[in-house]
């Protein structure tokens, strides 16, 4: 009982970041992206795409909040804490395998049959995926619905990414980009108000009804992309990969991956490394919810301002000054401190902020390095490929520590891909238009 006040203060002030980012974000929106060119059909288009972005977030972290009593009822018995991660990995891995097929799978499938229907299917289908988990009969079909799940949201992040690049105006395209960006974080911090005391795990998956709806809605209002349309009028002539689209698909894929490997490497262990610093003894609960908190918020500004720094520096400027931000504000945090003091969470909201600004950034610039006609594939590889080798790198964050003396030492050899995609952009990036 002694811990309950707390953990109102605790919810009261979360609620209050919520609170004022919401109206900090519509008021960012009214005065920086409201133009006159900005027509009520983009509006609408953007409502669309960015709930069903900011849904994907829920998506892709409603099961973990509710594994630890789903996994036991699904095997009909109690669990050891061995039983639960083993299942619940699996599950995990499901999800996230699912993601990178479908960022892979259904840009092909936007280039096809037009960004509008494919925007609506992947909604729908993550939809309805969440909507059969509330029926999972064993943790098997648990394993194929999550793996839905993710194809789903990854198709959705891919998709509406492409689609509003494509139908927004160019002055302020990036700004609206970098917001959409923030929306899965928004989606993520959301899952947190259920409370899994509180509600059935089965019926939070209900929730699915909610995408289901707003894919009809898509059908229904969201306009085609003008210059896919024109596109799919015109005849096919010439190769449907140019060596400079060749180039540029190298050139996205290296600067994406690497980032995701310094980014999951450090984002994903900071917490832990928290832990490693306090005294023995301590459980740290605070301190890492805090941390995590300014991972969370830091990055959600970040990619709010990642536009704003598009439009005065330029694209080739913004990276890499975020790319050196990343990696000098990681040095600062993990040489720096060798044992616990609040200067840390100044340094993590450095960095975190860093963070969302590259995620807002990339998601603006990457769709621009390709034309119309293989926009969507190119994209989907450049997003979706380094996934395969930043989960395989994070598994070695364990013999690293012992390898080096310390999480603080490994994640430090992580965001050297900072370094790398800052190269990456210094050698290869040329702003393209198309």
């Amino acid at each position: 009982m002694n811990e309950r006040p707390g953990w109102r203060i605790s919810e009261t002030i979360r609620q209050s970041l919520i609170h004022s980012f919401t109206l900090s974000l519509f008021r960012y929106m009214e005065t920086t992206i409201t133009k006159p060119e900005t027509l009520r059909a983009d509006w609408i288009a953007f409502s669309l795409c960015s709930l069903s972005y900011l849904l994907g977030g829920t998506a892709s972290t409603l099961m973990a909040t509710f594994l630890p009593v789903a996994i036991p009822e699904l095997l009909g018995k109690s669990v050891s804490e061995t039983q639960l991660g083993d299942v619940g990995a699996y599950i995990s891995a499901a999800f996230l395998y699912g993601w990178m097929a479908g960022g892979l799978l259904f840009g092909m499938v936007g280039d096809r049959i037009g960004r509008t229907r494919a925007v609506a299917f992947v909604t729908f289908l993550y939809g309805v995926a969440m909507l059969f988990t509330v029926f999972a009969p064993n943790w098997p079909m648990l394993l194929l619905y999550r793996f839905l799940t993710g194809a789903g949201v990854g198709g959705v992040l891919l998709l509406t990414t492409v689609y509003l690049s494509e139908i927004w105006p160019e002055k302020s395209r990036p700004v609206v980009l970098g917001i959409l960006a923030v929306m899965f974080p928004v989606g993520i911090v959301a899952t947190g108000g259920l409370n899994a005391g509180l509600v059935p795990w089965r019926q939070a998956f209900w929730l699915g009804l909610i995408p289901v709806v707003v894919a009809i809605l898509m059908i229904f209002r969201l306009p085609e992309s003008a210059n896919w349309a024109r596109l799919r009028q015109q005849p096919q002539s010439g190769k449907a990969w140019s060596p400079t689209d060749q180039a540029n698909l190298l050139t996205g894929v290296l600067i994406f991956g690497t980032v995701l490997i310094g980014l999951w490497g450090t984002f994903s262990w900071i917490p832990t490394w928290v832990q490693s610093l306090l005294p023995a003894g301590q459980a740290g609960g605070k301190e890492r919810g805090l941390t995590m908190m300014l991972l969370g918020m830091g990055g959600i500004i970040g990619g709010m301002l990642s536009g704003v720094l598009i439009g005065k520096l330029g694209s080739r400027k913004t990276l890499l000054l975020t790319f050196a931000g990343c990696a000098g504000g990681c040095a600062l945090l993990f040489l720096s401190n060798r044992q616990f003091s609040p200067i840390i969470y100044a340094e993590t909201a450095l960095v975190a902020l860093f963070f969302g600004i590259s995620q807002g950034a990339l998601s603006s610039i990457i769709p621009e390095l390709f034309p119309v006609r293989i926009r969507a594939t190119a994209v989907g590889i450049s997003f979706n490929i380094g996934r395969f080798f930043t989960a395989t790198a994070v598994f070695f964050v364990g013999t690293m520590v012992a390898g080096l003396g310390g999480f603080g030492n490994a994640l430090l050899v992580f965001s050297v891909a900072f370094l790398i995609a800052g190269f990456a952009v210094f050698v290869r990036y040329r702003p393209a238009s198309h």
